[in-house]
């Protein structure tokens, strides 16, 4: 193995062997399919198969942006991905025979809508889908009549889809808030079941939480008494994993600790079943029966004075909470709690898209170099396709789209397993054309099983995905009078043609994640230490919230760059291990600020609190000069000339023993001790982080 860590073997053997469970709800796959098949029913029985294949081409094209998420927002991502098919399908069919006029809108497209991934996955797909649809239909030209027949028969597409996506918007009013919510439920659940923390486990929980928060807080949130509800249960979800973290930080009494975590385990998986279903939580009601009578019986009577009873005391009225809301939670419910309206936080709110797409415009983003490479690679791959006179070419256009993303890895991955699935797809549609009868609606039905299995296995593995993808799409054009032998085989060649094409465009002007990987780590470490800065102000308590979102933010950003840079050719191994020793050691940082701000919210009077905030204060500006240092590449206790920069670490360790001292001389014991545990693990960890950075540094110093 390369000294990066990086194997080409162990990479496409991952990729082509990994299988992740499927995501996708069989309610969805039954209504995108249903999209597709319907109106291409509907025209063969009426005699009006064109206008079929049009509407079940623009429904096809726009069903993955039929994503979860609220009804508002649903509506809103999958019209605005209706309407760019619609646009960019009528530009097709009007300068779709003039290859200059056709080149300029490549660019065009491919520049704008390669930028759109700047606004996340789900608006990235509407340009993908407008960058598609210009290029098939570029491949039928007609007149201005026709072209805005088709392009209006392609949008009338994503409107069904649209209309079946939110049918149930009317009877199922707050199924997808429940559904948020019940994920993360569950997986509070799995957070409980762990006697210790697993790294592994928190990107699951991570995500979901922050997909709670868009869903419930987010520009197109629902409206209604039961909302309120919701905006209590993420509260409250928040408050049970801070709860969590602290008792496992704390690795006190064992057997307690256990027991009562597997009893909030129960609970806590039987809410996110009953806010699955939309029924009553009884379940629940008796899991927290059975905790509270254990908590009575092993903590009650005095007994309940230490640091473990109290988080546990905490997590049971917590739990309490939870399972009171969810009764209520639901279309069918009423609220009897008052909860303030809560914004979404300030790390999760969206710049205008003006703004957003302004600040975009350099080619030091990585949006940019992505849109600049799809606009080439695009345009590029129209160009030789019509050069050459491929048969089928646009499938070649096409596929560099769809492969060319804005990082290495997945780039490399799509366009392997686009090459892999659609061999696969030639091998498996050759032998059911040949087995199944050439009769128009066997043939349509066959399509409909093909298209489920690549809505239902497109993230699971999307090779076997694109191989039904591939069958779908070559019946699809059997309808057209299009030889299925040779529609497959014309798939084979230019989807190899267009994965290489995407490959090369970005090896030619590469992103690599290697040059921005510090400065994604220094934004956690900043981020974790605006937390700790906050937690040293304990009479703002929103402010904690909103730090410790934007920390979970600035986490998962760093965590999504140390994957990609994991995946990619030539990485240093000397910046990956010090990513690795970073990320790991900031986990536990984050931990313990958990822990902190669970012992703040749960004692009502902490001893030498004025200290304590003085103290988390030094803390936080420490770390703040390792995420600079890191950020400008030097070590901890180097001195930067510019008047502004804080000078070198303070000795947290010797401010840490005079708050013990101090603490050692209060009345209550036991939160004293706490305390000083809490303040002797933000020392270590910190200490931790500054060694890591100071020892690259002075690797990197003696290796040059």
């Amino acid at each position: 193995m390369p000294a990066s860590g990086y194997s080409l073997r162990a990479t496409v053997v991952e990729s082509l062997t990994k299988i992740k469970p499927p995501d996708v709800p069989l309610r969805v796959v039954l209504r995108n399919t249903a999209a597709v098949v319907l109106p291409l029913g509907i025209g063969l029985a009426t005699g009006h198969t064109e206008i079929g294949l049009g509407v079940a081409a623009g429904a096809l094209d726009t069903m993955f942006s039929d994503q979860p998420g609220p009804y508002r927002q649903r509506m809103w991502q999958l019209v605005l991905a209706s309407l760019a098919a619609g646009l960019a399908s009528l530009c097709g069919f009007l300068i779709g025979d003039q290859l200059v006029p056709m080149l300029i809108a490549t660019a065009a497209f491919g520049f704008f809508g390669g930028l759109l991934v700047v606004f996340g996955v789900d608006i990235a797909r509407v340009g993908m889908t407008s960058m598609i649809l210009l290029v098939v239909t570029a491949a039928s030209p007609t007149s201005l009549v026709g072209a805005i027949s088709g392009a209006l028969l392609i949008f009338s597409g994503g409107l069904l889809l649209t209309l079946f996506s939110v049918a149930a918007w009317p009877l199922q009013r707050y199924r997808p808030e429940r559904h948020a919510l019940a994920g993360v439920y569950r997986g509070l659940a799995s957070l409980a079941r762990q006697q210790a923390h697993d790294d592994a486990d928190i990107p699951a929980l991570t995500d979901a939480m922050t997909g709670l928060q868009h869903t419930l807080l987010g520009r197109h949130h629902a409206r209604g008494r039961a909302m309120e509800a919701f905006g209590v249960l993420l509260e409250l979800a928040e408050r049970i994993r801070l709860e969590l973290t602290a008792m496992a930080e704390l690795r006190a009494n064992p057997t307690i600790h256990t027991m009562f975590r597997n009893d909030a385990a129960r609970v806590l998986a039987a809410i996110g079943d009953a806010l699955e279903t939309g029924e009553s939580p009884l379940q629940a009601e008796r899991a927290l029966q059975t905790l509270q009578a254990s908590e009575n019986a092993l903590l009650g009577n005095g007994g309940g004075t230490d640091s473990l009873a109290i988080h546990i005391h905490a997590l049971s009225g917590q739990l309490a909470a939870a399972v009171r809301n969810a009764n209520w939670a639901g279309s069918r419910g009423e609220l009897r709690a008052d909860a303030a309206e809560t914004p979404l936080p300030t790390a999760l709110r969206s710049n205008s898209a003006r703004a957003t797409l302004r600040a975009n415009l350099t080619p030091q983003s990585v949006a940019f170099r992505h849109a600049v490479r799809s606009a080439v690679c695009l345009s590029a791959a129209l160009l030789i396709a019509r050069l050459l006179k491929l048969e089928h070419g646009y499938w070649l256009p096409m596929t560099a789209a769809i492969v060319l993303r804005p990082d290495f890895a997945a780039t490399f991955n799509f366009g392997l397993l686009r090459v892999v699935g659609t061999v696969l797809g030639l091998i498996l549609t050759t032998a059911l054309l040949h087995f199944m009868p050439h009769e128009p609606y066997g043939q349509l039905a066959l399509m409909g099983v093909l298209c489920m299995a690549f809505r239902y296995l497109a993230t699971a593995h999307y090779g076997i995905a694109v191989a039904a993808l591939t069958g779908t799409v070559v019946i699809f054009l059997s309808f057209v009078g299009v030889n299925p032998s040779d529609a497959v085989m014309d798939r084979v060649i230019n989807t190899a043609l267009g994965s290489g094409m995407a490959l090369l465009a970005y090896i030619l002007w590469p992103t690599w994640e290697r040059g921005r990987a510090r400065a994604a780590l220094a934004n956690m470490l900043a981020a974790y230490a605006n937390y700790l800065r906050a937690l040293s102000r304990p009479e703002q308590p929103d402010a904690h919230r909103e730090a410790r979102t934007a920390a979970r933010t600035a986490r998962s950003n760093a965590q999504a760059s140390l994957d990609r840079m994991r995946t990619e050719p030539a990485t240093p191994k000397p910046l990956l291990d010090l990513a690795n020793a970073l990320f790991t050691n900031g986990n536990r940082l984050a931990r313990t600020a958990m822990t902190l701000e669970a012992l703040v919210d749960d004692h009502d009077a902490i001893p030498e609190q004025a200290e304590i905030n003085t103290f988390v204060e030094h803390v936080a500006s420490a770390l703040h000069a390792i995420a600079d240092a890191l950020r400008e590449n030097r070590t901890t206790q180097s001195v930067p000339d510019h008047p502004l920069h804080d000078p070198p670490l303070p000795d947290l360790r010797a401010l840490q023993r005079s708050l013990g001292a101090l603490l050692t001389m209060t009345e209550n014991k036991q939160t004293a001790e706490l305390i000083g545990r809490i303040s002797d693990r933000l020392v270590d960890n910190v200490n931790t982080l500054a060694h890591i950075v100071d020892r690259a540094q002075q690797k990197a110093l003696a290796s040059a």
